[in-house]
Order: structure tokens, then sequence, then C-alpha cells
């Protein structure tokens, strides 16, 4: 899941003179991207069959975050506000049918309201912290730009990850976000990308909830 990616970073200050090893890079970024106050992370999962899913996450890093994941082989969506302890989701028809094997019926518009605690990873639900910290062995690369920033990739190996590489791309000017990160390998590629870097956070209750914190097993 894209919840699950160790995210770690490259640096910047790029240009002649630069002589910073690949994990200093990547220690920077990492540095730099746990002070923010909200990002916004895009990513896309699939493996080798084409099969996966697509998901875009806003959040301060600390208990306010929304995201929405959509499966690209059965048309599965979720969507999730989470506001401290509590969550706001709502499933589409493919999501509900595809975990309970059941037809779903009523009102397809609204918000279920759930306590935070009751959040199952396989569910597809996100915390709103995310983990900027190094891994593996770090090998500087080129200078290269993402988007039309100029950014340095940095090539991280791991003995735990056997079947692939990952690339991490900072930018190099201005302040050495991480821009973006690519794991390519035998079981499955993964592309993610960070923008909107302290950007004001408009994540706040829907107006249309079914409240089931109450309800008892």
């Amino acid at each position: 899941m894209l919840a699950c990616l160790v995210v770690a970073g490259c640096s910047g200050g790029g240009g002649g003179g630069d002589d910073r090893s690949g994990r200093e890079i990547l220690d920077e970024a990492n540095k730099t991207m746990s002070k923010l106050t909200s990002v916004t992370v895009e990513g896309t999962t699939a493996n080798p069959e084409g099969k996966g899913f697509t998901a875009r996450v806003t959040t301060d890093l600390h208990s306010r975050c929304s995201t929405k994941t959509t499966w690209n082989w059965n048309g599965a969506a979720l969507e999730q506000i989470r506001i401290g302890k509590t969550d706001y989701v709502r499933p589409n028809r493919a999501y509900v049918e595809w975990w309970s094997d059941k037809s779903m019926d009523g009102d397809q518009d609204r918000w279920i309201k759930t306590p935070a605690s009751k959040a199952e990873p396989r569910e597809g639900l996100v915390d709103c912290p995310r983990d900027f910290s190094s891994f593996g062995t770090a090998k500087r690369g080129r200078p290269t730009e993402v988007d039309g920033t100029p950014a340095i990739s940095v090539i991280v190996t791991d003995k735990s990850v056997k079947t692939g590489k990952y690339t991490f791309y900072v930018a190099t000017e201005g302040k050495p976000y991480l821009l973006k990160v690519v794991y390519k390998g035998s079981d499955f590629h993964t592309t993610t990308t960070y923008s909107g870097f302290d950007k004001p956070l408009d994540v706040k209750p829907p107006a249309k909830v079914l409240d089931t914190s109450a309800w008892s097993h």
C-alpha cells in the first residue's frame, strides 16, 4: 500500500561544488520534509499485470488529512477524512461490494463517521503522519528535472528489498524538498510525487454524515 512506503528524500543546493554523498542528500531532504506543515502526496502502484491503485493524500503530517484511493481493476474507490481520533469515510458501490460480497443500495453520497481506532490497514485507510527517514545504501545520481524543477537523483538499494530499487528525486533550487520517489521491481512499480509544500490545509468534516461511532458490536 502507498501508506506503507518508507519515505526518504534527496537534497537542495545543486550546481558546482556540491560534493555531498547520497546519504547526506537524503538526510537533508528528510529533515526538510519532516518540518512541513502540510504536503500533498500522490502515488500510483501497479503489479506486472497492470493491476493496482492510485492514491492522493493531503496531510498536516500530524492529525488532519484527507485521501482518495481508487483501484483500477475493479472500479472501487474510497474517500477518507481524518481529524484527530475521528474518521469520515465514503466508499463507492464497487468498494462495498468488493469487501462485503453484497449489493449496495441506498445513499451513495453519505459519509460514515467512525472512530479512527477502528481503522484497519487492509481497508485502504491511511494515517496522517508520514515517515521521512533514510534506509538502505544510497548512491548519488545525476542532475535532472521533475516537472521543470531542477533536482538530483539518489539511488537506494536495501537488503530487505531484493527485487528492485528506489530512486529519490530532490529539489536543488530553493528548499531541498523531496519531489518524487520511484520504485521499480519485479513485484510491482510505484511512483510517488510530493507537492503543495506548506500550503493552507482545508480539511474539515463533511456536511452529510452517518454517525456510527456509538454503535456497539
